[in-house]
């Protein structure tokens, strides 16, 4: 039951049907406006819901609906129950095209019958309206034979009019040559003006000419200009062409009428099926206005549960939302809950809530926003509110809002809340929702107050729910003493002197009659004496209210203050414990890497000073060399250590490893030594033998060409040429300047079968001489891609000689081509374990590592 029956005109929600209507497509959908009602089903409430639901997801998704034609015709295809009627070509044009929607959206809504898919679902409440559809795809095809896509009839509908429309054509020529003919004399003669052209008049081709000329063409004057300086005259050559003309066309409507009567017969069979087809398209046009102004006002669809509830977060009366958006300015969102509450008599909800504050301080339209939103819920449509708000059925809203008075009925506007009371007495029960406005007024305030407390004791007891705004202090206090009763200010900034317009659960509020009077400008001696005349203990218990309200609002704002600090520190919280975590992955990274580099270090460093040892020993001890390979190894120091000597041997370190090495080359020598006295007294004509063919062979002149080698090594170069004392010899690869006093002519070495398990000397020599010179880093960056290909090819063969891993290539980013290029070579190269992009700290993608 809703009361009364001025209801929907009370709470706005004529405002909402006509907001409605606006968004309909068709007077199919505006028709079906006009019947949304209140509903206490729980079941068929969250159907009208879900129906709006689904349509915005659809309309959300971005996939097209069929919804261009929504004709309404079933008045004409009504008419067609009746023999021998037949529709007109434009109503026959939106017939077509309207069926041809009607079937498109149930092809739409029910989808593929042998395939569930995930659209299908999400459309259930929308398919079920196409249960009891007939679609009509055959008439659809058979207007198409009879209508153009313009909607007149086509030329070949009938074999009959085709003929009728080709003569009809052909003689329609005939007349245009004649009177074309007969005009161009005319013009010839000068009784025409050359700008003249035949024209229409009565369906009848005629020649317009001057009045004073009238009788110089033989006709028939058929008509003349409202100057009556011109008329139209038929000539007689065309007369009979013209009536011949007219008889077609009579035989062409006749043709028509007769096609389109015949194809009424085939439609009278399926009348009713056809008008109940048209449901579809009211009511999905009913819901594409729902779903419209949803967005309009930023509504949700909740689901509603079947005990009565009202749980609201940040609800918004969506006519005020829409008035005060024309003005740039926001609606106060109103948070209310109304529950049953069984545990807890002070909670700061229950079923009944009693809003008290000043005038003009909202307390009308949170009661209106209340008794609108219900409404509108109940009625399957959508509200705007945050969702986390919860909704339940009433099965009855009562109102009392407003003047009722009567003069008809006699009633004064007290007798009229009176009638109101004794009406919500009668049908109230735990399922219904009061709405009171300015409980008790209209009498005296004293017997008013009493009255009103009484009813709303009857009320309570038969546990109805309920809004009611008052200013009476006696109803402030019945809260107090009542289980599911609460108290709700409206707040009001006492230092400002205005409304706040937000609801406070849980505390009475203060009228502010004494502020807002001295606001207003009422003389303080005005104000004073009211005080006076109320006592001061009213004034004394006004005030402690107010700042009861005052001191609640400093805490609440506190508190909202610290918990926001505390979820702020919270979350600065957990991004320090993230950024610590990464931190220390980091740190990890970069000391494993560190270590990595340092054992690279140190095994280059050792490689080194073992390389400056074996020189220095090969070469004698030679003083000149042995200062050439310190100075060489002072300079690696210096690269890579600049304000220690980590990872190398100090100056005493280096010095007692050459102190041992001389003492073991010194110890070596006298073993060799005694072996060869031995040998001599064997082999006597042996060691004669060598020492000769070794005296021969010092004495052998140096030239271009010849083989020769340092004295104390074994490495066979070839002399390229010779300046003065110093000589180009090339070892190998190398070209290097030697004084010739330190050559010594050799034979050339036989290249000759190697002997297994034994490295030769002048491959270690080789591999020795590239480690010196070898580098772990190879840049390529702005190379072609043949260019860099080739000189990746070297770096990784002299990676794999000198045994050197991991080495790394640096290409640089950019599009990413010399960086593919590279590493679809590293993936041919079998001694290449792995590659990858160095860490972004150190380069990233620009820079590629490769695991020998």
């Amino acid at each position: 039951m809703i009361y009364p029956d001025t209801f929907e005109e009370k709470i706005g929600f004529k405002e909402v049907r006509a907001l409605l209507r606006e968004r309909c497509l068709s007077s199919l959908g505006k028709e079906c406006i006009e019947k949304v009602h209140f509903s206490s089903d729980t079941d068929e409430v969250n159907e009208w819901l879900e129906q709006v639901r689904e349509f915005r997801a659809i309309q959300n998704s971005g996939i097209e609906m069929p919804l261009q034609y929504f004709f309404d015709v079933r008045e004409a295809v009504a008419r067609l129950r009746i023999e021998g009627t037949h529709l007109d070509e434009a109503e026959l044009f939106d017939l077509q095209r309207s069926l041809d929607t009607i079937h498109k959206l149930v092809v739409f809504l029910r989808g593929n019958k042998d395939e569930e898919t995930e659209e299908k679902n999400d459309r259930k409440a929308l398919r079920r309206l196409t249960d009891d559809i007939k679609t009509f795809p055959e008439l659809v095809r058979r207007i198409g034979q009879i209508l153009d896509k313009f909607g007149h009839m086509r030329d070949d509908a009938s074999p009959e009019l085709a003929r009728i429309r080709k003569e009809l054509a052909k003689a329609e020529g005939s007349i245009s040559r004649t009177l074309w003919s007969i005009l161009r004399s005319a013009q010839s003669e000068g009784l025409v003006d050359k700008d003249v052209s035949p024209t229409l008049r009565d369906g009848r081709l005629v020649i317009p000419i001057s009045p004073a000329l009238k009788r110089k063409i033989h006709g028939i004057v058929h008509d003349e200009s409202a100057t009556g300086k011109t008329v139209f005259i038929e000539p007689t050559e065309v007369v009979e062409a013209n009536n011949h003309i007219r008889e077609l066309e009579a035989q062409e409507r006749q043709e028509i009428i007769r096609i389109l009567t015949e194809f009424s017969k085939e439609v009278r069979p399926h009348i009713e099926d056809i008008v109940d087809s048209y449901s579809l398209l009211a009511t999905i046009d009913m819901i594409r206005a729902k779903a419209e102004l949803a967005r309009t006002i930023g509504g949700i669809e909740l689901e509603v549960s079947k005990k009565p509830l009202i749980d609201w977060t940040r609800a918004i009366h969506p006519l005020l939302m829409l008035s005060l958006k024309k003005q740039n300015r926001e609606v106060v969102p109103l948070d209310i809950r109304l529950e049953n509450n069984n545990k807890e008599a002070k909670a700061s909800y229950g079923r009944l809530m009693i809003i008290s504050g000043p005038n003009a301080g909202g307390k009308s339209v949170c009661l209106k926003t209340t008794g609108l939103l219900q409404y509108m819920i109940q009625c399957g449509l959508s509200v705007p509110m945050s969702e986390r708000s919860r909704a339940g059925i009433f099965r009855h809203i009562l109102i009392d809002i407003g003047d009722e008075q009567s003069l008809e009925n006699d009633l004064s506007t007290y007798s009229s809340h009176l009638l109101n009371m004794k009406n919500m007495m009668r049908t109230a029960d735990d399922r219904t929702l009061l709405l009171i406005d300015e409980f008790g007024t209209g009498t005296e305030p004293q017997i008013g107050g009493a009255i009103a407390e009484s009813v709303l004791e009857e009320l309570w007891k038969q546990k109805a729910f309920g809004v009611i705004t008052t200013h009476y202090q006696n109803l402030k206090h019945f809260a107090e003493n009542h289980e599911g009763v609460v108290n709700g200010a409206m707040l009001y900034d006492r230092h400002e002197m205005r409304p706040l317009f937000r609801l406070e659960p849980g505390r009475p509020g203060s009228s502010f009659a004494i502020e807002i009077a001295r606001k207003i400008g009422i003389p303080e001696r005005v104000i004073n004496n009211a005080s006076e005349i109320v006592g001061s203990d009213y004034i004394q218990s006004d005030k402690y209210l107010q700042d009861i309200v005052r001191d609640k609002r400093y805490w609440e704002s506190k508190r909202q203050a610290i918990h926001q600090h505390e979820k702020r520190l919270e979350v600065q919280g957990e991004k320090l414990d993230t950024d610590i975590e990464e931190i220390e992955k980091e740190r990890k990274k970069i000391l494993r890497r560190a270590q990595e580099q340092a054992a690279e270090l140190l095994n280059e460093t050792n490689r080194r000073i073992e390389n400056a040892i074996r020189e220095i020993r090969e070469a004698q001890a030679e003083k000149e060399r042995t200062r050439i390979v310190r100075e060489e190894l002072n300079e690696f120091r210096k690269q890579i250590t600049t304000d220690d000597t980590r990872g190398l041997m100090s100056e005493e370190d280096f010095e007692r490893k050459l102190r041992q090495m001389e003492e073991r080359k010194a110890r070596k020598a006298k073993r060799k030594e005694e072996k060869s006295k031995n040998a001599t007294v064997s082999e006597p004509s042996g060691s004669a033998k060598t020492a000769v063919s070794a005296n021969a062979k010092s004495a052998v002149p140096i030239t271009v060409g010849s083989a020769v080698r340092m004295k104390g090594l074994s490495t066979v170069g070839k002399v390229e040429s010779i300046e003065g004392k110093s000589a180009t010899v090339i070892f190998g690869d190398i070209r290097t300047k030697v004084k010739l006093e330190l050559l010594e002519a050799t034979e050339t070495p036989k290249r000759d079968i190697a002997v297994p398990g034994r490295v030769s000397r002048l491959a270690r020599e080789a591999i020795d001489t590239r480690k010196l010179s070898f580098r772990q880093d190879l840049d390529v960056r702005g190379m072609r891609g043949d260019e860099a290909l080739d000189r990746v090819m070297h770096f990784i063969d002299d990676a794999i000689l000198v045994g050197m891993t991991p080495v790394r290539i640096l290409h640089g980013k950019g599009n990413g081509i010399l960086r593919q290029l590279i590493r679809d070579y590293l993936s041919t190269v079998p001694n290449v374990t792995r590659f990858r992009d160095e860490h972004v700290q150190f380069g990233g993608a620009g820079i590629t590592v490769v695991e020998l």
